[in-house]
């Protein structure tokens, strides 16, 4: 089995950090866009798809500014990460994803975090 490696995703978001931040950190707004139910218990994001629960423990956060996650079933070394950077000059919000993927996994594991964005600006109401 190959090492899965870390890659890097940008989008512009039309939102503010503290916006954002709730879409990408809490229950009800996760269950908005990343799966179909999400529950919170102290540090352990429990998320449900199609009734199958995932579950992933807070890393580390920064309110408004990144939330890392890492799976239960994943390495010791690899995690997933909801990063907000605003740019000062032209008043951009930008999310940044950080995640692991096999390598002959990369194009869908990309893909896919693509399609959910896509739902996440639709909630947002920016496109």
């Amino acid at each position: 089995m190959a090492d899965k490696e870390l890659y890097t995703l940008e989008y512009v978001i039309k939102s503010s950090p503290p916006i954002l931040y709730n879409f990408v950190s809490t229950p009800s707004g996760l269950a908005q866009w990343f799966a179909d139910n999400v529950d919170i218990n102290r540090d352990v994001y429990s998320f449900f798809w199609n009734g199958n629960e995932e579950r992933a423990n807070v890393v580390e956060a920064m309110e408004n500014e990144f939330l890392r996650l890492q799976w239960e079933s994943s390495g010791a070394d690899e995690y997933f990460e909801f990063r907000i950077k605003k740019d000062e000059i032209t008043g951009d919000t930008a999310l940044i994803i950080n995640d692991f993927a096999e390598p002959d996994e990369m194009d869908d594991s990309k893909a896919l975090w693509d399609s959910q964005i896509q739902v996440l600006m639709q909630r947002i109401g920016g496109s």
